[in-house]
């Protein structure tokens, strides 16, 4: 019996065992799949190779198709080589072991889908597929229209493109840059290569282009389109444009109609053709010259013509246009002065601002009291004519604030010439009155005024008589006034500066002049080593280097020169000089180049002489601190006593000590002598030598 049971035992383990790998065994599966990309895009020519992996089985049956034809079938691991079909050999090659199919120089033709199964007994087919597409490169791409002359209005015209080599992925068509789309305007024709506009107008005029594309280049190709249309409704236009027009007049008709090529004009006038352009100029116009005039409008390509009718009305009118003006009268009043001469009648003329009651014919002018409501105020003279109104417009203005412009010169006679400019914007013009020293400047040998007032000329051998006197220059008209003082300053340099170059070697002096300042000339002078010749090894002046001396002169408008040449290890020292004739002013600023200077004896000398005084009064101030901090100590520790009987009784009598105090205790507690020894010292009284008793002790019973 426990025979039968291990036996049973046995058995079921064997059986459980057998069932496990049975059901493992039903389990497995057959798999194949790309070892890479599905999509692969090549160029025509390269190799190429579809690469899988499988597992599952081993030595499974393996085929690839090309779309639906057979290129081999074989067994993997078998001794044979994959046997590809013949038509396929020259550029197929297949690895038997992988399964890996590989094109060598692969054609353009061969773009299709790939596919590879797998067989094994007892298992089912396994297969995946790829596509391959190739591709070559897009070369000489063109664009071209049908039909060659586009007219609106049309069925349709079409663009076309070709290429002289290359396969393209994708097209896409563009209209001024703007990506075009089927609708019911366009159509995209993919497999014809074309776009198709349908009803052509004006608007599809501009360029079109197509983009070609495949994953190895791109390619794009233009042209530019143009729709014939026209001519529109003609526009007839007169410039200037009036109702109607004066003897005299000269105008020009403009036809113009929109269309394309431009339309070709001409006018008719009485029956004959008299111009051939689309503007008809009309000089010194008479009264014999209106009419109906015709312009008519012919495209040339599309022998479409238009035309229209446009009446000229002409009579005479005044000369030009109405002229404004106001001038000053006694110098306190405001005329107002409006003309347009000729015309038939003449025109009225009017300052409806200023009067409603007062006009004139051709030529009219109203005087007003000059007020500081017409400071600034635009007014208009109306001109009014039967065949025309126009206007025009005048303001006037007082003096504005001004600043004076100063010159100097020197005449040939060898005098300083000092002129002054005060000029003020205003309308009427300012008449400008010059004082000196509140005197009246009159033209003599000193003084001369301009004719128009606004320049004073002083001439006169000495710079200082030119400095002497104040001159005032006041501009004025009816409207207003504007004074200015003006003080003249003798030769002077407000600024000055010193630029070198990046080697040192040129330097360039500049200096700022006072806007008031009589000045005709300055002297360039120079202190240190002497100035180097052109060729840099040899000093170009002899002087002392201690001294200013005069390197350059320069005239009264130069604000700036250049010198060289320069040792950049030496250090100069630059100063201008301003002139007038032979009176020298203040030397500008000396500007100093060169490296830097070490201390000087007096400096060294004063630093040498200043550390022992330093070093003294930081021992005397270390002294001070000790003894103060040392006095408050010994203050501070000062011993204080209690009160002696005598002394307490001194105090119980004083006559302000009442029973309540002298029931509070027995004992009182010593006086304080540091306070009354301070007390006393504030009121800077001598106190008495203070001899303390000897300490005692007390006993209290209460």
């Amino acid at each position: 019996m426990p025979c039968v049971k291990e036996f049973k035992r046995l058995s079921s383990l064997f059986l459980a065992i057998l069932s496990f790998f049975t059901f493992q065994g039903a389990r497995c599966e057959l798999l194949v799949s790309p070892a890479g990309p599905s999509l692969v895009n090549a160029l025509a020519g390269e190799n190429v190779t579809l690469a899988v992996s499988f597992s599952g089985a081993t030595d499974p049956v393996v085929s690839w198709f090309k779309g639906v034809l057979n290129i081999a079938t074989w067994t993997i691991n078998s001794s044979a080589d994959p046997p590809v079909a013949a038509t396929f050999s020259s550029v197929i090659r297949i690895d038997k072991q992988s399964a890996n199919l590989t094109f060598l120089n692969v054609p353009l033709n061969y773009t299709s889908d790939y596919t590879i199964e797998m067989v094994k007994s007892g298992m089912s087919k396994a297969s995946t597929t790829f596509t391959l597409k190739i591709f070559e490169y897009i070369q000489s791409l063109t664009l071209s229209s049908q039909p060659g002359l586009i007219k609106e209005g049309t069925e349709n015209f079409t663009l076309q493109h070709s290429m002289l080599q290359g396969v393209f992925e994708q097209q896409m068509w563009f209209f001024n840059g703007i990506e075009i789309k089927n609708s019911s305007h366009y159509l995209v024709k993919t497999q014809a290569n074309s776009l198709v506009i349908l009803r052509p107008n004006r608007n599809d005029t501009g360029e079109y282009a197509v983009l070609l594309t495949n994953p190895f280049r791109n390619a794009t190709a233009s042209q530019n389109v143009s729709v014939q249309y026209g001519p529109d409704e003609p526009t007839l236009e007169a410039h200037p444009l009036q109702t109607f027009y004066l003897a005299g007049d000269s105008l020009n008709l403009s036809c113009q109609a929109n269309g394309f090529p431009q339309p070709i004009s001409e006018w008719v006038f009485g029956g004959n053709i008299i111009s051939l352009k689309g503007v008809l100029n009309l000089t010194n116009v008479q009264t014999s010259q209106g009419g109906v005039y015709t312009c008519r409008l012919v495209n040339e390509d599309t022998k479409e013509s238009r035309q229209k009718n446009m009446t000229l009305t002409v009579y005479e009118r005044p000369v030009g246009n109405p002229e404004c003006s106001v001038q000053s009268v006694n110098a306190i009043n405001l005329q107002y002065h409006c003309e347009w001469v000729g015309g038939t009648p003449q025109a009225q003329l009017s300052f409806p601002e200023l009067s409603n009651s007062s006009s004139g014919a051709g030529n009219f002018s109203l005087t007003v009291n000059a007020s500081d409501n017409l400071n600034g105020k635009t007014i208009q003279c109306m001109a009014e004519h039967p065949v025309e109104h126009n206007k025009c417009n005048i303001t006037a203005s007082g003096p504005v604030a001004f600043l004076p412009i100063m010159r100097t010169t020197v005449d040939s006679g060898g005098k300083i010439v000092v002129t002054v400019r005060c000029f003020s914007e205003a309308s009427p013009k300012a008449v400008v009155s010059w004082f000196s020293s509140n005197e009246t400047v009159t033209n003599g040998s000193t003084y001369q005024i301009s004719s128009n007032t606004s320049q004073l000329m002083i001439r006169h051998y000495n710079v200082s008589n030119f400095l002497l006197q104040n001159y005032t220059c006041t501009c004025r008209n009816p409207l207003g006034s504007k004074k200015r003082e003006i003080q003249l300053q003798g030769p002077s340099i407000s600024d000055s500066s010193l630029f070198p170059n990046r080697n040192g070697t040129i330097v360039t002096l500049t200096w700022e002049v006072p806007s008031m300042s009589v000045v005709t000339g300055f002297d360039i002078q120079m202190k240190g080593p002497d100035l180097l010749s052109k060729n840099r090894n040899a000093p170009l002046t002899k002087s002392s280097s201690n001294v200013y001396r005069t390197i350059q002169q320069k005239p009264g408008s130069a604000r700036s020169t250049d010198i060289f040449f320069l040792d950049p290890k030496l250090t100069y020292w630059f100063q201008v000089i301003p002139k007038a004739r032979m009176t020298n002013g203040e030397p500008s600023k000396s500007q100093r180049i060169g490296p830097g200077e070490g201390l000087s004896g007096p400096a060294i000398a004063g630093i040498a002489a200043g550390i022992p005084c330093s070093l003294l009064f930081l021992l005397l101030l270390t002294g001070l601190i000790y003894l103060g901090v040392y006095c408050i100590r010994n203050k501070s520790h000062q011993p204080r006593y209690p009160v002696p009987r005598a002394v307490d009784k001194v105090k119980n009598s004083q006559p302000n000590i009442t029973a309540n105090n002298m029931l509070k205790g027995v004992l009182r507690s010593p006086p304080d002598y540091n306070r009354l020894q301070k007390t006393l010292s504030e009121k800077s009284v001598s106190l008495p030598a203070f001899i303390p008793p000897p300490p005692t002790r007390v006993a209290t019973t209460v």
